[in-house]
Order: structure tokens, then C-alpha cells, then sequence
């Protein structure tokens, strides 16, 4: 298994902190938001085969001198084609570049998300179901819901709707960046990105992919905070003051 950390963004919403800088290398209690995601996924057993980073052109020597200061092994930098956030191809797309060129099963990670959750047993789920599955968890609040992609699932933890960033959410519970996928999705991600869809949100990708094929959610305990506004950055800031992720997923519920 591999895992592909999704770190390509340009972050508009958090300039100027990232106009300059990488979002998911900006700090976060003294350490950059990427090596909480790698410590999730260092931490699965067994382990998996390789990291791939996925970046882009402008920002790849910073992820390069990043890299040089850790003792990761088996981690790849795989830069798109983009230099700004005018000219960018999206994660879809990118991600799609990078599952042709690999035959196995992989997880997809959103870089700048921090989470109090471990994920041997989301793994174990995907081996058993032997079909894509999409970490679960619930939003705060209707408006929180709104900006992230909500979810229906049947009896069977089958989804049976998805939709991103909808204008009046039926439920709380919502979908991550975190997916796991069987090596076939691949071919999936390219036909999804060849039908010209939209490429950016990962999100779409899967409110795609479930009507085609089944996809199922896995339930994360606690809190997903996703680091996407100036004010979610100083929310990851204050509450990991506190010591680890999961006081992340003490102070937001008690917000």
C-alpha cells in the first residue's frame, strides 16, 4: 500500500501566511501541519511501502529542504506542472497523475488536516471491504456541514449520497480528505478527469465515484479540523498548545 499526502494547494484563503510558503508546511505548536499527517501515517501497521507528497513546481524546493531535515524513509516529492494558483491543475487531476503510474492499493490524505484518530483500524476496514472507503466524522454545526461535504449511508455503511459544500445540509456527518482505495480506482480517477469534471475538490471525485461503484464510510472518533482559514489555523494553533492532536478534538467539542 502506498500513501499519497495531498499538498499541491495554494492556500488563497490563508494569504498572505502562504503566499510564500506551503500551507501544509506552515507551524502549527512548533511543528509543520505535514508531520502531524505523517506521524498518522507512520504510526499504520503494517506499514505502508511508500510515501508520495504531491506539490507543485513553486513550492517543491521547499519541500525538498523540508524533507531534508527528516529522517523519512521511502518518501517521493511528485510536483504538477503549476508554478501559482492561476495555472494550477488541481488535486483531482494530480492525483490522478499519480495513481496511473502506480498498481496497488493506496490512501489519499489531505496534508493540512489534523485529526485525533488513529488509523489502523480505517485501514483494516478498507482490506475487509475491498472497496473504496471514506473517512467519516461529524461537523460541529449546520454551518460547518456546509463547507464540507455531507453524507447519507444505508444499513450496510454504504454511501448512497455525497454531495460537496451544499446549500442545506441534511445531516452533520461529513467526509474527510482521507480515503483508501483498491490499486483499479486509478483507472477511475482517469476516466472521472477525462469526462472533464471538476478537478480541484477531491470531494467531487467522490460524489462521482459512489454512483458509480460502491463506496463506504468508516467513522472517525473525534473531530476533524481542517485547516483552511486564517481563523481554523489559529484554532489548530491554540488548541495544540494544550499537547497533542487530541486536544484538538477536546477543545473543538466543547465550542
Amino acid at each position: 500500500m502506498i500513501a499519497i499526502v495531498l499538498a499541491g494547494g495554494y492556500a488563497k484563503r490563508l494569504w498572505p501566511l502562504t503566499l510564500d510558503k506551503p500551507k501544509v508546511l506552515l507551524t502549527v505548536a512548533g511543528k509543520p501541519i505535514i508531520d502531524y499527517t505523517f506521524e498518522k501515517i507512520l504510526k499504520i501497521n503494517p506499514p505502508v511501502r511508500k510515501i508520495i507528497v504531491s506539490t507543485n513546481l513553486r513550492f517543491q524546493p521547499q519541500f525538498e529542504e523540508w524533507l531534508e531535515t527528516r529522517g523519512y524513509d521511502d518518501v517521493e516529492l511528485v510536483p504538477d506542472s503549476s508554478r501559482s494558483e492561476s495555472d494550477k491543475i488541481g488535486a483531482i487531476k494530480a492525483l490522478s497523475n499519480i495513481a496511473s503510474a502506480i498498481n496497488e492499493e493506496f490512501l489519499v490524505l489531505a496534508g493540512d488536516n489534523l485529526f485525533p484518530d488513529e488509523l489502523n483500524n480505517f485501514v483494516q476496514f478498507f482490506k475487509e471491504a475491498q472497496a473504496p472507503v471514506v473517512a467519516l466524522y461529524h461537523a460541529r454545526n449546520i454551518d460547518e456541514a456546509k463547507k464540507s461535504a455531507t453524507v447519507v449511508l444505508d444499513d450496510n455503511g454504504q454511501i448512497v449520497e455525497f454531495i460537496e459544500k451544499p446549500e442545506n445540509p441534511k445531516t452533520t456527518l461529513v467526509g474527510a480528505c482521507l480515503y483508501a482505495f483498491p490499486a483499479r480506482i486509478g483507472l477511475s480517477l482517469k476516466e472521472y478527469v477525462a469526462r472533464g469534471l471538476p478537478q480541484d475538490e477531491p470531494g467531487k471525485f467522490i460524489e462521482w465515484l459512489h454512483k458509480v461503484e460502491p463506496v463506504y464510510g468508516f467513522m472517525l472518533n473525534g473531530h476533524l479540523l481542517d485547516v483552511g482559514t486564517l481563523e481554523s489555523y489559529k484554532e489548530a494553533e491554540n488548541s495544540l498548545k494544550h499537547g497533542t492532536p487530541a486536544g484538538i478534538d477536546a477543545e473543538l467539542n466543547e465550542g
